[in-house]
């Protein structure tokens, strides 16, 4: 397919495209050592165990509320969600669930209704979703870098490291 305009040709929220997001994103969580589920690098931040229940919860009970004109129901992200590596990795995938059926139940017509933000803004369902896929991206840095203090391995995010990139090219940039 040849493109000739700059004019979006995707769908206004790709479903496959944030079911792709996820799974990198789940790449990354099992990487998680359960022994040090509830650690983090300073007092009052988020611990791996609190990225994840707030990755599970925001979408549910935030964006897939927000998403059918609903109040946000966010329920926070502390262990009472999930205790324990295997029950938060239960909630993570049953909360991804749930909130899956309800996207995979919006029409485009609901997809281009306005949806009120906790924050109060007045936005297209649409664009709303949209931001829940760059709300899941940082989060996933934030465990990459928490993973790196530990010097925990983790997966290339796309196949390949930087290093095996840069000995793939063609020596361009030098």
């Amino acid at each position: 397919m040849e493109i000739q305009r700059v004019e979006p040709v995707l769908p206004l929220f790709d479903l496959q495209y944030f079911e792709r997001v996820r799974e990198r994103t789940r790449r990354v969580v099992l990487c998680v050592p359960p022994e040090r589920l509830e650690w983090t690098y300073k007092p009052g931040a988020f611990t791996f165990g609190d990225l994840i229940r707030h990755l599970g919860a925001i979408e549910r009970w935030m964006f897939a509320e927000n998403a059918r004109c609903r109040p946000s129901r966010y329920p926070g992200h502390g262990p009472e969600l999930a205790a324990g590596y295997d029950a938060v990795l239960a909630y993570f995938d049953r909360m991804h669930e749930e909130s899956m059926e309800i996207f995979r139940g919006l029409t485009p017509e609901d997809l281009e209704r306005r949806c009120e933000t906790p924050g109060g803004a007045k936005i297209q369902v649409w664009k709303w979703l949209r931001s829940m896929a760059e709300h899941e991206i940082h989060h996933r840095g934030q465990i990459y870098l928490m993973l790196g203090l530990l010097n925990v391995p983790t997966p290339p995010l796309y196949g390949l490291t930087s290093e095996e990139v840069r000995e793939r090219s063609n020596g361009a940039g030098q």
